[in-house]
């Protein structure tokens, strides 16, 4: 299959074409920088520079490269600005779904979140609402997360994943990720907000299965929703941090449901974050 990624020089994109070229797939990765062209071409894949916000540039980037299918994996993470990552998720997004359309592709992966649903103890499913009514920041992340989700379904077989948080080499939860840094710095609080987890790699394997399955709407996520009392200090451990402090958040947050994708077909490496930690 050759597969059109965008977003492909970030953290998932890389684990994703290091899966699609192990397995064979003609992939075309892009990104906007040269240094992004290098790490791309490092991992097997034909890199493109090209600029999402760009709607010619994109279009003309997809229609050359003539894909199967697009997997898209756009976010800005670099700054952690929410903002910015709400503008190239819809705007982004609607400007690869519109490439897509002009090049008659009909297969379209897409990067969402797992943490998109209201707090409740209840246990999340992708049928349960988004939580729409938000505060800010938070409402936009959902609003941006809502619009995405939207302009993919337009295309005739979409797939939509939710992934939970990525942890991973690369990621914000590894050693010399953000959240590492602050577990060494003593300013990452263990508290009872409930997290859903996928390492990177499991994620990369469930964009590329979904490549093949039925379209629709799935949770990531690994098969332990944990509280922060119950994470934090394994991860502490596993970055080399010491022993966080306990602390109230006064969010109870969510746990999410694998189910729909399990039966799916989803196989992860690491079932649980206790075994991926520090992987």
């Amino acid at each position: 299959m050759r597969i059109f990624v965008a977003g492909a020089s970030g953290v998932l994109g890389r684990a994703f074409l290091a899966e699609a070229s192990a397995v064979g797939h003609d992939v075309v990765g892009m990104t906007r920088t040269d240094r992004g062209a290098d790490a791309i071409r490092a991992l097997g894949a034909t890199p493109v520079v090209a600029d999402a916000f760009d709607a010619a540039m994109l279009t003309r980037a997809v229609g050359e490269a003539r894909p199967d299918a697009i997997v898209d994996l756009l976010t800005d993470l670099a700054g952690g600005d929410s903002a910015s990552n709400a503008r190239l998720r819809t705007i982004g997004t609607r400007n690869l779904v519109d490439a897509a359309r002009a090049a008659g592709v009909d297969s379209v992966v897409a990067e969402s979140i797992s943490w998109v649903y209201p707090s409740h103890p209840d246990i999340a499913t992708e049928d349960t609402p988004l939580d729409i009514d938000a505060a800010e920041p938070r409402r936009t992340t959902i609003q941006a997360i809502q619009t995405l989700e939207e302009t993919v379904r337009q295309i005739p077989r979409s797939v939509v994943l939710r992934f939970g948080q990525l942890y991973g080499d690369g990621t914000w939860f590894s050693p010399a990720g953000r959240f590492g840094q602050a577990a060494r710095d003593g300013v990452l609080p263990a508290t009872e907000t409930v997290a859903s987890f996928i390492h990177v790699c499991d994620a990369a394997r469930a964009a590329l299965l979904a490549l093949d399955g039925p379209a629709g709407t799935w949770n990531i996520v690994d098969d332990e929703p944990a509280t922060g009392i119950e994470w934090a200090p394994v991860f502490a451990r596993a970055v080399g941090a010491p022993a966080p402090e306990a602390r109230e958040s006064g969010d109870i947050g969510r746990p999410v449901s694998n189910a729909r994708a399990r039966a799916w077909g989803l196989d992860l490496r690491y079932p649980t974050w206790r075994d991926g930690f520090g992987r």
